[in-house]
């Protein structure tokens, strides 16, 4: 599939719908286990998102439609959300997300871009010369890696109780 800037929105506007179903009104049992160490809870995962709707992908992509000769997008920090010390609601968590997504989304359609606009290019700190089009199909990919990365780690708290069904749960096996 070649990137479509309508084919990457359908994506991005869903994210949040899926997040809230899969996540308002469950208990902190579900909310908070891990994988084990060095692993994500899905309110932490949900943390994260956030974090990127912040200060990850239309910073980056204003970054790129600059006029600007430095081109560098500022490192983003990929943890930021374990250093967080308030430990909100999830629904505050679920609607703040939703706030950020619509108005990231307003903010790129905004931006009205063209065929030459997806192949401007920005610096990544680690990763070098990036341009629209691949930031923007990250976005996507990412928000769906995280989806994924939710229902793994709901799914294995019932790893034990599934017995005998284990070996036909892929979900269990990664």
């Amino acid at each position: 599939m070649t990137f479509k800037i309508h084919e990457a929105v359908a994506i991005l506007s869903r994210t949040p719908i899926i997040i809230s179903a899969l996540l308002d009104g469950i208990s902190d049992e579900w909310l908070m286990n891990d994988e084990g160490e060095n692993t994500w809870s899905p309110y932490e995962i949900l943390g994260h998102l956030i974090h990127g709707e912040k200060t990850d992908w239309i910073p980056r992509a204003t970054i790129i439609l600059s006029e600007k000769a430095d081109k560098t997008f500022i490192p983003f920090d990929r943890f930021a959300q374990l250093n967080e010390q308030n430990k909100k609601p999830i629904h505050d968590l679920i609607d703040h997300f939703k706030a950020l997504r619509k108005e990231n989304l307003q903010t790129l359609h905004s931006f009205n871009l063209d065929a030459q606009d997806l192949l401007k290019k920005g610096i990544h700190p680690e990763l070098g010369s990036v341009n629209l089009t691949q930031l923007l199909s990250t976005w996507v990919v990412h928000d769906l890696g995280h989806l994924s990365q939710m229902t793994r780690v709901m799914a294995k708290q019932y790893k034990n109780e599934v017995g005998v069904w284990h070996a036909y749960l892929g979900i269990l096996q990664s």
